[in-house]
């Protein structure tokens, strides 16, 4: 298996490289350069395993043989044994045709966990067999931060930093980075939004210097290898509930675009989905893009679902490419509007083309704030947390609309447990949704984080200043 970049002017590369690198050296992302393919006797045959024998069986082809199977398979098995759920990631019925997907039983209760605890033992893997040092460098609006840090911390050939919004994250999200003790564990709150964190590092990763210097890798979803960990769990929600032969609808609260961009990639390895749904908060520019091909920023508003409050979805270029033939040429000119004129049009064939798979829909903070209310208040009692808030009403009125059918499978991605959001739940619910037992003593332990401005000046000097030097071999 080989990967190309998005943009076009940076080598191919193959599994071991592409997760090393994270981002393409010409500011691309990479991308499969073909999409492995699953007949349905293969689909079929996945139905009874474990999450993890399925996880081998549609990770394989992606790794291409760089890892050794015994390898591959000891590390996923690893990885979630992590997990409280012995499904990892289980379905729970909420109406006749209704499912809740539950992404949260990870260590950080959050669905990045899923991508998280494999991706730090792939990473520990590579670097141990090679015998070199590594920077990981990421960005959160809240739950990748601590996801990464948790699949990372301790390890004596990486250095983690991650960078999250100064004051807009939750309390809980904050405090799962910032009560980290390890050494190679670095919380930087940058004063700015998510955005201005996203664009510092990629900033950092385009000063080519910098980046060979420091050895820099992501673990942002603009790590091939985290969207591939993701595609998992669309295929064992659709093998639970007949897949392959029913297709599925999925309805994704989105803001990097990541997780819901797996689930594309589940159908172009076969996989029948009948539709991807995109849900956004009032940070819309993909609910708007989807309803007109224009791609325009606007300001970030802060809202009970941070981790949506995005106005530049990253992962959303790896669509642009395939929705533009592969002409990379085209991406190029797409990105550099984007940064030029703060946004672009696409065509009205290939939005029509690409919106016979997706979807989109929007919840502003009154609609969450009453799904969080309705999903408690109906016969399962269910506490949710507010991106699920959202992903459920873009649901409902998809239902309502009957843009879905009442005979398709609709399945809402849970993406984070209520205990991280115990304000926004316990304002609308009047309930505190608890942490579980392992993290009781979250709020006593001490904070250990690093305020800097918005300039990379800064954040550069920072991390050269706390990058260990001494690789650590196999």
């Amino acid at each position: 298996m080989r990967y190309i970049s998005t943009r076009g002017q940076a080598p191919a590369l193959d599994f071991e490289g592409v997760l090393l690198a994270g981002l393409a050296a010409d500011g691309g992302l990479y991308v499969p350069e073909t999409w492995p393919q699953f007949s349905a006797a293969e689909w079929c045959a996945m139905r009874g395993l474990s999450y993890a024998e399925i996880a081998f069986r549609v990770i394989k082809p992606f790794v291409g043989g760089c890892i050794p199977d015994a390898d591959l398979k000891r590390m996923i098995e690893e990885a979630y044994a992590t997990f409280g759920h012995k499904a990892v990631v289980p379905l729970r019925q909420v109406d006749a045709n209704d499912w809740v997907l539950e992404l949260f039983h990870g260590p950080t209760l959050a669905f990045k966990d899923v991508a998280l605890q494999l991706l730090g033992r792939l990473f520990d893997w590579a670097l141990a067999r090679s015998g070199k040092h590594a920077t990981i460098l990421g960005a959160t609006s809240g739950d990748t931060g601590s996801a990464a840090i948790e699949g990372c911390r301790g390890r004596t050939n990486l250095d983690i930093f991650i960078l999250f919004p100064h004051g807009r994250v939750s309390e809980v999200q904050r405090r799962q980075m910032t009560t980290v003790t390890d050494a190679n564990v670095h919380a930087i709150a940058l004063e700015g939004t998510f955005d201005d964190a996203q664009a510092m590092v990629k900033a950092l990763f385009n000063d080519a210097d910098f980046r060979a210097k420091s050895n820099l890798t992501a673990v942002n979803s603009i790590n091939w290898a985290r969207v591939m960990a993701q595609i998992v769990y669309y295929v064992t929600a659709s093998l639970s509930l007949g897949g392959p032969d029913r297709a599925p609808a999925f309805c994704v609260p989105t803001g990097n675009f990541g997780d819901i961009f797996a689930g594309y990639c589940a159908a172009r390895m076969g996989l029948p989905v009948a539709k991807l749904i995109v849900a956004t908060n009032r940070n819309d520019i993909l609910t708007r893009f989807f309803a007109s091909g224009d791609y325009r920023k606007d300001k970030v508003a802060p809202t009970i679902s941070p981790s949506m409050d995005i106005q530049v979805a990253s992962n959303f270029e790896r669509l642009l490419f395939d929705m533009h033939g592969r002409d990379a040429a085209q991406v190029r000119s797409l990105m550099a509007d984007l940064d030029k004129n703060g946004g672009f049009t696409v065509s009205a064939n290939a939005l029509a083309e690409t919106k016979q798979l997706f979807a989109a829909g929007r919840a502003d903070e009154a609609q969450t704030k009453a799904m969080l209310r309705q999903a408690f208040a109906g016969s399962n009692g269910m506490l949710i947390d507010p991106h699920t808030a959202v992903a459920l009403s873009v649901a409902a009125e998809q239902r309502g609309s009957r843009a879905v059918a009442a005979d398709i499978p609709l399945i809402t991605l849970a993406t984070a447990d209520p205990a991280k959001f115990p304000d926004a739940v316990r304002e609308a619910t009047g309930q505190h949704p608890p942490l579980p037992p392992r993290m009781a003593d979250l709020f006593e332990r001490p904070e250990r984080q690093t305020v800097l401005p918005n300039d990379v000046t800064a954040v550069r000097a920072f991390i050269e200043r706390h990058t260990q030097r001494s690789p650590v071999t196999a």
